[in-house]
């Protein structure tokens, strides 16, 4: 009987004891399900870091663009005072250039009544009294105001024997005249002057009719 026992016992564990190949073909499996599990969380895990890197990435090239355009717009905005400040300047100096010929010419308008009150003086002085030193003296007075105005760009305006021309030329009467056609200024009343190419006085003159 106890043989018996012990050979039913010997059966039993028998079929309870796992087959070796079948043991080893679960550790296999195991193994490659676990294989498995840790490649998927790699790749998992490198797809985590690629779109982190891709946000990541994102984020930087927005915020380069946000520079470039900040720069740009920097650029613009000095490029645009630069060109207002040379504007400026160009208007300021042009404004001191006007400002300046219309006080020398302020001046030019206040010394023309000299030069001709010298020059009525000196043609009233007989021809036998211009040899003396009195004549020579306002003569030489009057030569060098002249040369001091040609200096700065004041010139007379030729007027007698010239066609008269309204830019230059103030008529103030019209004469008969045998040496001079119709038209042309026979006789110049009052000398004019110019500065700089543009007139300060205009000759008062007769045309000829």
């Amino acid at each position: 009987m106890a043989d018996k026992e012990k050979e039913i016992l010997e059966d039993a564990e028998k079929e309870l004891k796992p087959d070796a190949a079948e043991a080893e073909e679960v550790k296999e499996a195991s193994a490659e399900t676990e294989k498995q599990t840790e490649e998927s969380s790699e790749e998992n895990k490198s797809e985590d870091e690629n779109k982190k890197s891709k946000k990541s990435k994102s984020k930087g090239d927005k915020k380069l663009e946000a520079l470039e355009e900040a720069k740009a717009e920097l650029e613009d905005r000095v490029k645009r005072q630069m060109a207002e400040f040379e504007n400026f300047r160009k208007r300021t100096e042009k404004e001191k250039a006007t400002m300046f010929e219309m006080g020398a010419k302020s001046v030019i308008e206040k010394l023309l009544p000299v030069v001709d009150n010298f020059e009525r003086g000196l043609a009233s002085v007989p021809e036998e009294k211009q040899s003396e030193s009195v004549y020579e003296g306002m003569n030489l007075i009057y030569k060098q105001l002249l040369k001091e105005l040609d200096d700065i760009g004041v010139k007379p305006i030729e007027a007698l024997g010239q066609e008269f021309n309204p830019e230059y030329h103030n008529a103030v009467m019209q004469v008969e005249s045998e040496e001079f056609e119709e038209g042309i200024v026979a006789q110049e009343l009052q000398k004019g002057y110019t500065y700089r190419d543009s007139v300060v006085r205009h000759s008062m003159v007769a045309v000829a009719k």
